[in-house]
């Protein structure tokens, strides 16, 4: 007989490798599908799908239903392309440097799901901790520059520095057209700067800055400045500014945080906007991103500032508790009136760079900052020593040497000591140090600038005579990081348990399921995030030399092809690092086109009413007039009001934005028949990517009409949130305008960059190259099938007690469904924020509140959450229906009752209860709740309050402690 076990036998076993991938990322079982699809009628995936998605696209997809390969076998074929990437040492600069992340911030943040795996914190009673982490850099970003105010961080310092363009093009008093950009600022910088200044009309002047003194500033209504500059030196700008002020202009200073230790802060030489890069404050290199970019202002210009600002606010008890403020998505208020497209943050990378600051306080960041000047102190000395000729009089960490032999040999040299050097020209080169430098790492920079015969400088004689090269004028008298929070975790048993009370406060996705619609919240997989920390791809400086980094072109190459079968376009642009810069690259894709036609004159861009707020701000950024068009009352294109604006401006039309499934959670028919309307005008169709999660393996959008589409990696392609960030939006492109793909200086095509760094965020591109060759097509499609089944069960098991509000010819919905909660307002006076509240109570995130339709809930699943994930979500959304029906009869008070109250803190149970409903009621609505239990940090937070007494930066931590 056989074992209880099962048999055993040799027969039984298979020896081939198996991909036990797929059944791990997609939570329902085959029985769970089968049950899911007889509650919607249905026999079969394929006759679901059959029913949802309209015939006119349908077989469309070209990607190959491949197999996928095992999490081993993924890995390993992921490790030898890392082996490709060789590992110099980097002191190329140019505002990326290596440094160290500290092992407990590695260990408890960046490999930690409660971090990476939480959503933007739109909800703030279960994001109190990611919210404090962002307050903390915010603070200091403020202490640093000597401003009053700052955000929770922006994409990169290129992209930082194009916003503070606009910024002051908005806020300067003199209204000239031309923006003047310091020489001596990042190159990256100025590349991004040019293409954001183009299609605005903004003319940008390069110079020196230095010969500004004998120059009128009344032609520009604004000026870049890079503190210290690239080359390293250390410019005294104060009588610039001033004067750039009395001819009404603006000044924004790009300055290194880690200089502005030992530094006069820009906010105390008159700048009006502070900005850079985060990156050294213990980010990995990562070959160019992601890195959390800050942007920091004046206090009167608070309400143009771009990005998430967080602020101190208070909770129905009165308590100090945190929240996004002011102008949060301020795309869905303002659209194409919008100051910026930016919806997004470097959140994971911001909390890492709060964290190192709050890990080493004020002093340990002095300490670097000492020991890093003090070195490239020591190591100029030397080089002079050799004969050669340093161009900076004072410097902080990086210097131009003019060598005293040609600078190819040093370069040479350099190379052959697996170092790499900035070159700049044919008699010299740019070098800088870092954190991670050391003795060993000055003298090995002597042997290769020294020539034959020549002997060594002595480091211990340098190192007891030398002295500091920063300007006594600008040495830095003004105290930072005096706040508590940054004086008390210096030891690693407070730092880890500060950063688990953090993570305890929020609600992840390592806790229960965030079915936000239009956001894609799936799992990301620990075999998927395995490669990001490994130094092969961590380690490698954007711009070193290609040749060392063989590894990403290759992983790049394959993605880029993964994608374009996944779509169906021909082309392919990693760049973009957030859903925005995508939007924004297909837009001045399409406009470039036009342009090479001779059709300038083509500015006209149709955008649905109900389209994501950041697609009438990207094309106004893009130079475009936006013309809307509206929907119908099943929430479709209204294909009569199109086709009339599309002829209406035909002369003028330049594109379509249109997001596919609709932003409306379904698949319209009418898909095919609206593009070939735009085509037939002369214009091209931009065909939003946010939902391609219901489309992969099913229907391919440059198949059945798309031009160009933005993809969110951070959605469909498994890259984590990270609290609000990193994000990744490539474009895909047919041929046509493949041409006009974003550029970069250190690419074939040196035009048009839209981020600082070649391929953005590349570090973080490996998760979904594991993500897509571990599914292959064969999963990828089954993934698209099972979210748009789990989406069509949530809205059958709940459409008796919400109404959903939009579906499809057949009555389906695509991957995402909107439950009405308006009817509920006039029965019962409770409104969908009480609902997305009670839910707190329950164990869950709210689904997307209010978007797109006022009054409603948008439900997005994914095909990772199991069935018994998804019944427990539903049950929970027909226990506040039952809730909701009490106060409807009277069993429940209209006023005090547990949906208006909620959520409920473990604070309020202690003392006096004066409700007129059980403390049980309150906290155990369900019993299974028993057994784990969410406790949010706060009760219902006052948004009100918080805007009109608007507070930024770190309040006293005993404000917390005592809350």
């Amino acid at each position: 007989m056989p074992e209880p076990g099962g048999d055993m036998s040799n027969a039984s076993i298979s020896l081939s490798t198996d991909n036990t991938f797929i059944p791990r990322h997609i939570g329902p079982r085959e029985s769970d599908i089968k049950a899911m699809l007889a509650l919607t009628g249905h026999d079969s995936l394929d006759a679901l799908i059959d029913s949802v998605i309209p015939s006119s696209i349908k077989g469309s997809s070209v990607m190959e239903l491949s197999k996928g390969q095992s999490e081993s076998e993924a890995l390993a074929a992921i490790k030898a392309i890392a082996a490709n990437n060789q590992l110099f040492r980097n002191h190329i600069g140019q505002g990326y440097y290596p440094c160290h992340t500290p092992a407990p911030i590695l260990r408890n943040l960046l490999e930690n799901p409660a971090w990476y795996t939480a959503y933007t914190p739109y909800q703030p009673e279960i994001s109190q901790g990611r919210l404090e982490a962002l307050l903390n850099f915010q603070t200091l970003v403020i202490d640093l520059t000597g401003m009053e105010i700052a955000n929770a961080s922006l994409l990169d310092e290129a992209t930082a520095a194009a916003e503070a363009m606009t910024f002051c093009k908005r806020l300067a008093k003199n209204k000239a057209a031309a923006f003047f950009v310091s020489a001596a600022c990042h190159p990256q910088t100025l590349d991004v700067i040019r293409t954001r200044a183009e299609p605005l009309g903004i003319e940008v002047v390069v110079g020196d800055d230095a010969q500004l003194a004998n120059d009128s500033l009344e032609g520009y209504f604004g000026l870049l400045l890079q503190y210290p500059a690239s080359n390293g030196d250390i410019a005294d700008h104060r009588e610039l500014v001033q004067r750039a002020h009395t001819a009404g202009a603006l000044v924004a200073v790009a300055a290194d945080l880690l200089a502005l230790t030992l530094l006069m802060p820009p906010g105390e030489f008159g700048a009006d906007v502070v900005l850079g890069s985060a990156q050294r404050f213990g980010v990995p290199l990562g070959f160019g991103g992601p890195h959390a970019a800050y942007f920091a202002t004046r206090d009167s210009f608070k309400r143009d500032m771009p990005g998430r600002l967080v602020g101190v606010s208070i909770d129905r008890f009165g308590k100090p508790a945190l929240r996004l403020a002011m102008q949060t998505r301020e795309q869905h208020i303002r659209r194409e009136k919008a100051t910026s497209n930016i919806c997004t943050a470097q959140v994971l990378l911001a909390n890492i760079a709060s964290m190192y600051a709050v890990y080493h306080g004020p002093e340990g960041l002095r300490q670097i900052a000492r020991r890093v000047h003090r070195l490239t102190t020591i190591l100029v000395q030397g080089l002079q020593q050799l004969g050669h000729r340093i161009e900076q009089a004072s410097f902080f960490d990086t210097v131009s040497v003019v060598t005293a032999r040609p600078a190819a040999d040093i370069l040479a040299a350099a190379s052959n000591s697996r170092i790499n050097l900035r070159p700049l020209d044919e008699a010299r080169v740019g070098l800088s140090l870092d954190e991670t430098c050391e003795q060993q790492s000055v003298e090995t920079l002597w042997q290769i600038f020294a020539g034959a015969g020549q002997p060594l400088p002595d480091f211990a004689a340098l190192a007891a005579g030398s002295g500091d090269c920063l300007p006594a004028a600008l040495l830095r008298q003004t105290a930072f990081l005096q706040h508590e929070v940054f004086n008390r975790y210096h030891c690693e048993t407070e730092l880890m348990r500060y950063l688990r009370r953090l993570a305890d406060k929020d609600l992840a996705l390592d806790r229960s399921m965030i079915a936000l619609g239009s956001c894609t919240m799936k799992l990301n997989a620990a075999s998927e995030m395995i490669p990001i920390t490994w130094p092969e791809f961590g380690a490698v400086h954007p711009f070193a030399p290609a040749e060392q980094s063989q590894g990403y072109q290759q992983l790049t190459d394959e993605l880029e092809a993964m994608l374009c079968a996944a779509t169906g376009y021909d082309a392919m642009s990693l760049q973009p690092n957030a859903g925005s810069q995508g939007e924004y690259a297909g837009l001045l894709a399409i406009r470039a086109y036009h342009v090479s036609r001779g059709e300038a004159g083509r500015d006209v861009c149709l955008i649905p009413s109900s389209a994501h707020g950041t697609n009438p701000a990207t094309a106004q950024m893009a130079g475009m007039r936006v013309v809307v068009v509206n929907c119908d009352v099943r929430g479709n294109v209204d294909v009569a009001d199109l086709q009339s604006k599309a002829e209406q401006h035909k002369d003028h039309l330049a594109a379509l934005m249109i997001t596919y499934p609709s932003t409306h959670g379904v698949f319209e028919d009418g898909i095919t028949r609206i593009c070939d309307i735009i085509h037939a005008r002369g214009g091209q169709v931009y065909l939003d990517g946010a939902n391609m999660n219901a489309m992969v393996g099913l229907c391919a959008p440059g198949k059945f009409g798309g031009d160009v589409s933005h993809l969110n990696l951070h959605k469909t392609f498994c890259i984590p949130h990270g609290g609000g960030g990193p994000g990744v939006g490539p474009i895909g492109v047919k041929a046509h305008l493949a041409p006009f793909l974003p550029g970069h200086g250190h690419m074939a095509r040196k035009q048009g960059a839209v981020s600082a760094a070649p391929y953005g965020s590349a570090s973080i591109l490996p998760i979904t190259w594991m993500y897509i060759r571990m599914m292959g097509g064969e999963g990828l499609k089954r993934a698209s099938q099972v979210a748009i089944l789990s989406a069509n069960y949530i809205a059958r098991r709940l459409e008796e007690h919400y109404p959903v509000l939009y579906t499809g010819e057949n009555g389906l919905v695509a991957h995402e469904c909107i439950l009405d909660l308006r009817p509920l307002k006039d029965s019962s006076g409770i409104s969908v924020e009480d609902v997305a509240k009670r839910l707190i109570d329950f164990g869950f995130h709210a689904p997307t509140m209010s978007f797109p339709v006022a009054g409603t809930l948008m439900v997005e699943p994914t095909e990772s959450e199991s069935k018994e994930e998804l019944d427990r979500f539903c049950e929970a959304m027909i226990c506040i229906r039952d809730e909701i029906r009490a106060v409807e009869n009277g069993s429940l008070d209209k006023d005090d009752n547990p949906l208006k109250n909620a959520p409920h803190c473990a604070s309020e149970l202690v003392g006096e209860w004066n409700h007129r409903y059980s403390r049980e009621l309150a906290v155990y609505p369900q019993d299974t709740l028993r057994e784990s239990k969410y406790w949010p940090p706060v009760g219902r937070v006052d948004n009100v309050y918080g805007d009109r007494n608007l507070a930024c930066a770190c309040p006293p931590l005993s404000t917390y402690q005592d809350a």
